[in-house]
């Protein structure tokens, strides 16, 4: 193992550690599939597949318990898209999305003028922790 990698595994074995989970060898090797690539947005399915492709032996129940047991402690965000649809977002700042209808393509919306207005006033003792906006796009349909 060269000197990089265990750079990236200490790394990675920290955030896992911090963020107040147990760094098993399936979660380390999870977090760095997830995190190793910049912000993205994956189902459980193609992380699954990165994983098996990596020689990462792991079951897609087990990627979706460390998923979400990931998302619990913020290191993810989730995005329901479609009915089944869900992603996991490496970016867990307030920021909202694209998605490509038919490609199931998701993208973060450049910080810029969105604006959300007239929320109503949540129940009694209960306060909105984030919005979500996912615009869903599809290419021109010629007239």
């Amino acid at each position: 193992m060269d000197l990089g990698c265990r750079k990236e595994n200490v790394a990675v074995d920290k955030r896992v550690r911090e963020a107040g989970l147990r760094p098993t060898r399936q979660r380390i090797a999870l977090a760095d599939l997830l995190f190793a690539k910049g912000d993205r947005h994956l189902s459980a399915e193609e992380l699954h597949e990165e994983a098996v492709a990596a020689g990462v032996p792991v079951s897609l129940a087990t990627v979706y318990n460390a998923l979400h047991q990931f998302t619990q402690a913020g290191l993810l965000r989730i995005l329901a898209v479609e009915g089944s649809k869900t992603y996991f977002d490496t970016n867990t700042s307030d920021h909202h999305h694209f998605y490509i209808e038919g490609e199931n393509r998701i993208f973060d919306i450049a910080s810029g003028p969105v604006t959300v207005s007239n929320l109503p006033e949540p129940p009694e003792g209960m306060e909105i922790a984030n919005v979500d906006i996912v615009v869903r796009l599809r290419p021109k349909r010629s007239d």
